[in-house]
């Protein structure tokens, strides 16, 4: 495996166990940081492995699978769950969106958000 892919894939991994000890801790606001993250970076090992140069320098998780030339091949069920992911990267980072997101987040919903993210993670190892 490339280097750059096995460097995104192992910050990827990572970030998946950041997001189980947020849980256990109960720091619901970072679990769905950490799993977009997760999904950030794993999508950017596919990137890596498929057009072999530097993912962009974004965040935004369906440009980076359209610029990588794998969008098309998300399920629809894949599509909406990065689309529910995409607010956590932004909304976790600045306070003002802390409330909002702190009332969508509970245990049950961060416990779904990490199973989704391992389905996604593992279907994109698969391609990689």
């Amino acid at each position: 495996m490339n280097e750059k892919v096995k460097y995104w894939l192992e910050m990827s991994d990572y970030d998946m166990a950041t997001a189980d000890a947020m849980l256990d801790s109960k720091r619901y606001l970072y679990v769905g940081f950490m799993c977009h993250q997760s999904i950030e970076k794993i999508f950017k090992a596919l990137f890596t492995k498929i057009k072999d140069e530097t993912p962009p320098f974004v965040h935004n998780l369906s440009m980076i699978s359209q610029k990588g030339d794998f969008y098309k091949e998300l399920s629809d069920d894949q599509k909406n769950f990065i689309d529910e992911l995409e607010p956590l990267n932004i909304e976790a980072r600045y306070p003002s969106h802390k409330e909002k997101i702190f009332q969508s987040l509970s245990e049950d919903r961060c416990k779904y958000l990490i199973n989704k993210t391992r389905e996604l993670q593992e279907w994109v190892k698969t391609k990689l």
